[in-house]
């Protein structure tokens, strides 16, 4: 597994769409789903946490191919782990914890992540990964959505 960092952020807003498009619908509607991207995962908004937010996104490749993609905020005392998606054809072929492993090369002594409460499947993925749950956190997103989610933390031993 390789972290290339991303330059062609219209290309990553695209594979984003793709993804959420197909995961979500059985835990999100369709009009949160839509919100959610144009909110987070657009080309104008990647931009902006790039910009302002201490972002920096990486595409997921495995033998030269993307696989899915990652978005990591430098915080003050931890990496938050925003975003580590795989492509539908890709998962359940250990292809997340691969990437997980190249994260924590960061070098990073804590990691944080939200998951949704809903998300079973990566929830223990997460638990798998070494992650404790940490808290719990209902966010309200604007027009009407909320993200219920569970923090999440992994204790890197460097």
């Amino acid at each position: 597994m390789e972290l290339e960092k991303v330059f062609d952020i219209e290309k990553l807003a695209q594979i984003a769409s793709d993804i959420w498009h197909e995961y979500w619908p059985c835990l999100l509607s369709n009009e949160q789903i839509d919100y959610m991207i144009e909110k987070f995962q657009s080309e104008k908004a990647i931009s902006e946490q790039i910009k302002t937010e201490n972002y920096t996104y990486y595409f997921l490749k495995h033998n030269n191919e993307i696989v899915g993609y990652t978005g990591i905020s430098d915080k003050k005392d931890y990496l938050f782990l925003s975003k580590l998606y795989i492509l539908k054809e890709f998962r359940h072929k250990g292809l997340g914890k691969l990437a997980f492993e190249e994260i924590k090369r960061l070098g990073y002594n804590q990691i944080r992540l939200t998951v949704n409460k809903n998300n079973t499947n990566a929830y223990h993925a997460y638990k798998k990964y070494g992650f404790k749950t940490i808290d719990s956190v209902v966010t309200d997103i604007g027009s009407g959505f909320v993200m219920d989610d569970y923090i999440m933390e992994y204790q890197n031993i460097l």
